[in-house]
């Protein structure tokens, strides 16, 4: 950052609102809940609070977590989806109880994977979508926990095979990525070629009940046909805007296959 400029100066958590923000979740973990609020840095107070099990630090401003992240020996759950971070500390590989580490939405590269993230043996849901990756590092095949894995909406254009066969993947979104296996556009489905076997016969050799109902799934058909709108039928809402994804609040709705 050029000298005598200052980044995104954020709102200031103090002890007091870290210790009114923690919730205790469903499954009876202490969750402190500090998404939303606007931070640019991540708070040193929230040290005094290491012994929770869940945090949640989503949708702010955070470009760098630091490596004081390691004090948070007990967490098992972290969110830091919606940020604006484009590297992880070597030090978030000590964090050996996560089993959900949330970090899409982010300006993540591959340089800023660092190694020490196949540490995470527990991990079983792990979220790298809407990031700046062009590889994955081989290595997060090591990752033999996971069960969630989401790469969506990035830049990779191979999957190592030591990710496909993780032994306990059940969910792998991988869309929106220029896979080869996802260049060619599928081709029209021929429906006459899809039918094992079509018999062709005149109406005479038909019997009453059989041509009685041909015929009348002949006129559903075209009743379906004449209420199909055409072109200049369709509804124009031109004032209205397309809203964007990426700033859809529930982002753990991760469009999983």
């Amino acid at each position: 950052m050029p000298k005598g400029k200052k980044g995104p100066q954020g709102k200031r958590i103090t002890l007091k609102v870290a210790k009114n923000s923690i919730r205790v979740a469903f499954n009876g973990r202490r969750r402190l809940d500090l998404s939303k609020m606007g931070i640019a840095t991540f708070p040193k107070c929230i040290l005094e609070l290491a012994d929770v099990e869940e945090l949640d630090l989503s949708r702010n401003m955070l470009r760098k977590i630091p490596n004081i992240i390691e004090k948070f020996q007990n967490l098992m759950w972290l969110d830091l989806h919606s940020n604006q971070l484009d590297e992880l500390p070597a030090e978030i590989g000590t964090l050996q109880n996560l089993t959900y580490l949330n970090l899409c939405n982010n300006k993540l590269t591959t340089k800023g994977l660092p190694e020490e993230l196949t540490r995470l043996k527990n991990l079983r849901t792990l979220n790298l979508g809407l990031n700046c990756l062009e590889t994955l590092p081989t290595t997060l095949g090591t990752l033999r926990e996971l069960i969630e894995l989401g790469l969506f909406d990035n830049s990779l254009t191979l999957i190592p095979k030591s990710v496909k066969r993780l032994p306990k993947i059940e969910r792998m979104n991988v869309k929106r990525n220029p896979l080869p296996e996802f260049a060619k556009e599928e081709e029209p489905i021929d429906t006459v070629k899809r039918i094992e076997s079509l018999y062709l016969v005149e109406k005479k050799d038909l019997c009453s009940s059989c041509l009685e109902m041909c015929q009348g799934e002949r006129d559903e058909l075209h009743k379906l046909e004449d209420m199909t709108p055409g072109p200049s039928d369709k509804p124009n809402f031109s004032s209205l805007t397309t809203p964007n994804s990426t700033a859809m609040d529930n982002q753990e709705e991760w469009r999983m296959k």
